[in-house]
C-alpha cells in the first residue's frame, strides 16, 4: 500500500502552518506532509535485536508545508521561533552528525530520496516544519521528523514508494545522525491506522493489527525529564545496542556458530539455533557472566584483539566505553520479547497490567534505560488506579503509559495531576501537553491544499 492523500483538515494550526509558508515565501505550499510521533505499548529496546514490538500511533504529529523554489537549495524554516532558520544546497547532502541540531533529521529524510535520484534531477525545496510531538519525551519525535522529510521530499519529486519502502529507508537513514535504532519508530508511523495498535515484524517489515482492550484506556504521563538519543548515544543508547551485539557473538562463539560473522543480533542466533525464548533465556544464565566485560575480557572471549573488537562490533559513539554489560542485556531481551507475546494473547485487563509492570522492571533492573523520575512516576500512576504503568520510547526520561480502567480514568487523571505536576510549577507548567489519554491514530499522508 501506498502513503494516503488526504484533504486538508478544518484547524487553526493547519492554517497557521499554510500562513506561515505564505508569509515566508511569497506563495502557497503546493502540499503538506505529515507523520505521527508513536507510543510503545510494550515491547522495548527489543526492534534492534530483531524482535516484534507493539506499538500505535498516536495524533500528536510532525507537518511539512512544501514549495519548489528555483535557488536550487533546501530552505527550511520552523514554526517554532526556537528552530531557527537552515538552508543548504540540494545535492549532495553532507550531514554532519557531530552536531545535534535539528536540520540534521530533516536532511536524514531528504537525503534518503534525493541520493538515488542523483545530481541534475533534485528540486529546490522550501519547507516550513511545525512539530507538536514532544521532544525528548519517548513518543518518536525525531522519527516523525525524519518521516516527514522523507515524505515530503518524495511527494514534490514524483517518487513513489510503499509504506514498507518508506518505514525501511528511513530506518536506515535515521542513522545518519549518529543513533543506531531499530525499525520501529519509523514503522508505525507510515503503518499506523486510526483505532488499531500494530504488532509490528522486521526483516522484512510487516505489521498486524491488534485489538486495543476494550474497557480501558492508555494514558500518557511525561516525567518531563528530555532523553536525547543522541546527547548521550555512547553512554546510553547506542551502548545498549552494542551490548546486545557483543551478548550475540558470545552466544554464538559458545554454541559454536557463525564462524564467519555474519549474525549481529539476538534474535539471528535465536533464529539459528532454533531455540524457543524461554531456552534462550536460559542459555544465557549459563554463558555469560554477571559482570561487565572489559573491551580485553569480550575481545579475549571472541578470539580477537581489541582493535578488531572496535573495528567490527562496537560503534563510534561507543568505542571510547571500558566495558560492556551483556548478561542483563540479553536477558531483557529475550524476556520483553516473550511479553509482547502473552501481551497479544492476554484476555483480561489485569494480565495486560501485570505485564506492562514486569516490562518496566525488566527496563529498570536488566536493561538500566529508566531514571528515578520514572520510576517514581509509573509508582504513583499505579498508585492512582492504573493496571500497568511502564516507561515508553528509549528510556532515561520521557514519558510513561498507564493502562487504566475507564471508568477510573477521570480520577486517575486528577490523582496523577495531584501528585506528580502540581507540587513543581515547572512541571505544573506544562501540564496541558504532558498528561492526556491517547487514541490510537493515522499513519503518515500527503495533505493536498
Amino acid at each position: 500500500a501506498t502513503v494516503p492523500t488526504i484533504s486538508s483538515p478544518d484547524s487553526p494550526r493547519f492554517a497557521h502552518l499554510v500562513e506561515t509558508f505564505k508569509a515566508r515565501f511569497g506563495a502557497a505550499p503546493t502540499f503538506v506532509a505529515r507523520a505521527p510521533g508513536r507510543v510503545n505499548l510494550i515491547g522495548e529496546h527489543i526492534d534492534y535485536s530483531g524482535y516484534g514490538v507493539l506499538p500505535m500511533a498516536i495524533q500528536q504529529d510532525v507537518m511539512i508545508a512544501v514549495g519548489e523554489n528555483t535557488t536550487g537549495q533546501l530552505v527550511l524554516e520552523n514554526v517554532n521561533a526556537a528552530m531557527t532558520h537552515r538552508e543548504y544546497a540540494s545535492f549532495p547532502v553532507n550531514i554532519d552528525n557531530t552536531k545535534h541540531d535539528w536540520g540534521n533529521y530533516v536532511l536524514c529524510g531528504y537525503k534518503a530520496i534525493v541520493d538515488p535520484l542523483g545530481t541534475g534531477a533534485v528540486k529546490g525545496l522550501n519547507f516550513v516544519v511545525d512539530g507538536i510531538v514532544p521532544s525528548g519525551a519517548g513518543l518518536s519525535s525525531s522519527s516523525a521528523l525524519v518521516c516527514c522529510a522523507a515524505l515530503a521530499t518524495a511527494h514534490a519529486h514524483g517518487v513513489v514508494h510503499t509504506k514498507v519502502e518508506f518505514a525501511s529507508l528511513c530506518a536506515k537513514c535515521e542513522q545518519y545522525v549518529g543513533t543506531e535504532g531499530g525499525g520501529m519508530d519509523q514503522s508505525i508511523s507510515f503503518l499506523a491506522e486510526a483505532g488499531t495498535a500494530k504488532f509490528i515484524e522486521f526483516n522484512p517489515i510487516r505489521a498486524t493489527s491488534v485489538a486495543l482492550p476494550a474497557g480501558a484506556a492508555f494514558v500518557i504521563s511525561n516525567s518531563l525529564v528530555e532523553a536525547n538519543k543522541y546527547v548521550s548515544a555512547g553512554s546510553c543508547y547506542n551502548k545498549r545496542v552494542v551490548e546486545c551485539r557483543l551478548a550475540a557473538r558470545l552466544l554464538c562463539k559458545h554454541f559454536g556458530i557463525d564462524a564467519e560473522g555474519t549474525l549481529r543480533t539476538l534474535g539471528q542466533v535465536q533464529k539459528t539455533l532454533g531455540k524457543t525464548l524461554a531456552e534462550m533465556a536460559e542459555a544465557v544464565g549459563v554463558v555469560l557472566h554477571d559482570a561487565e566485560y572489559t573491551k580485553d575480557e569480550a575481545a579475549a572471549a571472541l578470539g580477537i584483539d581489541v582493535p578488531e573488537l572496535e573495528q567490527k562490533w562496537l560503534s563510534p559513539s561507543t568505542i571510547s566505553q571500558p566495558s560492556f554489560l551483556l548478561k542483563q542485556r540479553a536477558l531483557h531481551v529475550f524476556t520483553e520479547a516473550d511479553r509482547v507475546y502473552q501481551f497479544q494473547a492476554a484476555s483480561s485487563l489485569e494480565t495486560l497490567g501485570a505485564l506492562m509492570n514486569s516490562s518496566h522492571a525488566s527496563c529498570r533492573d536488566a536493561f538500566e534505560c529508566s531514571c528515578p523520575e520514572l520510576d517514581e512516576l509509573t509508582q504513583l500512576c499505579l498508585a492512582s488506579g492504573a493496571l500497568g504503568s511502564r516507561l515508553t520510547g528509549a528510556g532515561w526520561g520521557g514519558c510513561v503509559v498507564s493502562l487504566v480502567p475507564e471508568e477510573k480514568v477521570a480520577g486517575f487523571l486528577e490523582a496523577v495531576k495531584g501528585a506528580y505536576y502540581t507540587p513543581k510549577p515547572e512541571r505544573a507548567a506544562q501540564l496541558a501537553t504532558s498528561l492526556f489519554v491517547t487514541q490510537a491514530g493515522s499513519g503518515a499522508a500527503v495533505i493536498v491544499l
